[in-house]
């Protein structure tokens, strides 16, 4: 089988209006001259994904939305739906993250959903698990995540490009990063889950770690096996910061 090439990816969140986009430009245009990067991705917020999709094109620098809804259309205010991410020039969209897991109570169910939307619109999911504090300290993390996992990714991802990022709660935004051992522990026992889930296919989808990723704990992290990239938050908004992320990769 040939090596995983990581994928890291920027969710710049509520984050980023037009002057942002000059942050994109710099990173794709730093980019330029490496012949071999990883895959780079950044998803800003809807309003800027058809300008982001503009500025980046031709450049090593892919695109993606940050959440969309099971619909391809209809009377939803206010939702988003994965055609409408594709036809603005997205090509991933970040799936259950855990703060809409937390403060709009998406589920499992919602989760696998909207992954099959994702598939419908021919976008690549990057689909979200991780535990809270409380779960950790309670020593529920495997079967948590193992639980997420089953519970969000369809069987139809079965020859799809597709990613999972484990991104433990309580280190999302906060500074906190899990150890080395506890990393490698949890992207272990997903990595089995694929393979039981989709066999062989199930060795090739990048397990994305994300939680407070920064230039400075980047390498180490990167480096951990399983470890198949990065879903970055807060770093991916500036250009230097995130650069020496995907540099580390």
């Amino acid at each position: 089988m040939a090596e995983m090439r990581p994928l890291i990816a920027g969710n710049w969140k509520m984050h980023g209006t037009t002057e942002a986009l000059a942050e994109a430009r710099a990173l794709a245009g730093n980019l330029k001259a490496d012949p071999t990067p990883p895959r780079v991705a950044l998803c800003p917020p809807h309003t800027l994904v058809a300008q982001m999709a503009w500025a980046l094109r031709g450049s090593q620098v892919e695109v993606g939305g940050q959440d969309c809804h099971v619909e391809p259309k209809g009377a939803f205010t206010g939702d988003v739906s994965a055609e409408m991410l594709a036809d603005a020039g997205a090509r991933l969209v970040i799936i259950a993250h855990s703060e809409r897991r937390a403060a709009y109570g998406e589920t499992d169910e919602i989760a696998a959903d909207k992954t099959r939307a994702a598939l419908r619109a021919g976008l690549e999911p990057i689909v979200c698990v991780g535990e809270t504090l409380a779960e950790r300290e309670a020593g529920n993390t495997l079967d948590v995540v193992g639980r997420q996992v089953r519970g969000s990714l369809p069987r139809e991802l079965a020859g799809r490009a597709f990613a999972v990022a484990y991104e433990p709660v309580w280190a999302i935004g906060t500074g906190l990063t899990p150890t080395v051992a506890q990393i490698e522990e949890v992207h272990r026992a997903i990595r089995a889950i694929l393979a039981e889930m989709f066999g062989a296919e199930g060795q090739g989808a990048p397990i994305l770690y994300g939680g407070s990723v920064n230039p400075k704990n980047a390498a180490e992290i990167l480096r951990v096996p399983e470890v198949g990239g990065a879903l970055v938050g807060g770093a991916s908004l500036k250009c230097a910061d995130f650069e020496a992320i995907v540099r580390a990769a």
